[in-house]
């Protein structure tokens, strides 16, 4: 499985971004699908998480109700629309693919399968 994120870039604080990640392979519907994000020197986290349907999503504190995540799997697509960006927001976000069959939804770094290269986005104050 191959992930490329995309869509990523400089926006001043309040403003929006919208990021994809497009996923090789005929079987996106089976994947679980996720967001994170970096920044050096600390840990990833996930930002948020939407289950193989769609119909389950997940959303860190930190991001709920400024951030929408949704897929599409006809196109193999997931995206992570940002809203109302802050300063805090800046990091390398990464889209990430389980494929183990098993879970609804996680959020959690070991139990994901396939990363992406990873976007910046940068959030100026």
């Amino acid at each position: 499985v191959q992930l490329q994120a995309f869509g990523g870039g400089l926006v001043q604080a309040g403003g929006s971004l919208r990021l994809s990640c497009a996923a090789s392979g005929q079987s996106f519907s089976t994947y679980i699908m996720g967001w994170f994000r970096q920044i050096p020197g600390k840990e990833r986290e996930n930002v948020a998480a939407i289950s193989r349907s769609g119909s389950i999503t997940y959303y860190n504190d930190l991001v709920k109700g400024r951030f929408t995540i949704s897929r599409d799997n006809a196109k193999n697509t997931v995206r992570l629309q940002m809203n109302s960006l802050k300063f805090e927001d800046t990091a390398v976000y990464y889209c990430a693919a389980r494929v183990r069959p098993k879970g609804s939804i996680v959020t959690v770094v070991d139990e994901y399968d396939y990363w992406g290269q990873g976007t910046l986005v940068t959030v100026s104050s």
